[in-house]
């Protein structure tokens, strides 16, 4: 389907009030990456989500839980070398670090043979939209009026009215703690992949990245004391100290679980397992670094890890590749 006929199907499914005239001459990639920019404003050589963030590098080890799922290399038990990206929520390099955002870890394992592996993963177990063409329409209302300077509370409330699986996420961060740390928060992959250990052998998971130092946030009274700019600095010094680690886990699917909509959890009572362990041993001295060129397009996949028939996993790679665009063009340009 072109991508206009897809634009003016959205907008039907959505109801044409709320998607934005300028978006049916748009690719749905472009509409997603525009709608970021017209959130955060003009940004020249930011990143347009997870704009203020950290390089980071170390490595990862996998274990024999891993390799009974997947044969993909990463779990052979070698010393994966990894980079590594810290962010917060945001199309702003400036957003404080005391919103009640996600946090993101992004990270790209290099594996043998010239392999590699991305995924980003973010600090709430669920996305905030189920399907791709709601992403454009989400950010548009909660974009500000240019004669207010801010978002319409009723845009947002009739959005929200129309499409109520995209206040999960935000339900979810608005009861979690500020993460006091980097290193002391919980990351999810929210979609689900397929692991494959041999032909006609596989699984369906979701994973996730546990801190070994224990999940811990800030209280109000704490968060009222800190500035700011804290989140990276705490981590260089962190780090500095002792490596930061993070318990690899593989929650299972089991039949009847959604394994296409990011914005529904499993259930807690499916398996969980320890699949290897990240390890992050160096960050660096400023805001740029190794990292700073990667998209980290979680379908960059390994033999042996699939992705699954989730719409807004396979929607991704599109405005990532045209945000990357963007940027190295302004960064040429400066």
């Amino acid at each position: 389907m072109k991508p206009l006929l897809l634009a003016v199907a959205a907008s039907a499914a959505l109801g044409s009030s709320l998607l934005a005239p300028e978006v049916l001459a748009q690719s749905p990639a472009e509409a997603q990456v525009n709608a970021l920019e017209g959130l955060a404003g003009p940004q020249p050589g930011s990143r347009r989500s997870g704009a203020k963030g950290i390089c980071a590098s170390g490595h990862f080890i996998g274990n024999a839980a891993g390799r009974e799922l997947s044969r993909a290399s990463v779990f052979k038990g070698d010393r994966i070398p990894v980079v590594a990206r810290f962010s917060v929520g945001g199309g702003s390099p400036k957003a404080s670090d005391k919103g009640k955002t996600v946090r993101g870890l992004a990270l790209q394992f290099q594996l043998p043979g010239g392999e590699q592996w991305q995924m980003a993963n973010i600090s709430a177990p669920v996305f905030f939209v189920s399907k791709p063409e709601q992403f454009a329409p989400f950010v548009q209302a909660r974009t500000a009026d240019p004669a207010t300077g801010k978002a319409d509370p009723e845009k947002i409330k009739a959005f929200s009215a129309a499409n109520p699986d995209t206040t999960r996420q935000g339900a979810y961060l608005a009861q979690a703690p500020v993460p006091a740390s980097y290193g002391t928060v919980n990351f999810w992959g929210v979609n689900a992949f397929e692991f494959e250990a041999a032909p006609g052998k596989s699984r369906f998971v979701r994973w996730q990245f546990v801190p070994e130092a224990g999940v811990q946030g800030l209280s109000e009274d704490q968060l009222k004391a800190m500035g700011d700019e804290f989140l990276a600095g705490e981590l260089r010094e962190r780090v500095a100290k002792a490596p930061v680690s993070f318990d690899f886990r593989l929650q299972l699917a089991e039949a009847g679980d959604n394994l296409t909509d990011p914005t529904l959890a499993w259930p807690d009572a499916r398996p969980v397992v320890s699949a290897g362990k990240l390890v992050i041993d160096k960050v660096a001295d400023g805001m740029g670094g190794a990292c700073d060129a990667m998209t980290f397009n979680p379908l960059v996949l390994p033999a042996g890890i699939k992705p699954s028939a989730d719409p807004v996993l396979n929607a991704r790679a599109a405005p990532y590749a045209i945000s990357l665009g963007r940027r190295l063009t302004e960064a040429a340009k400066k």
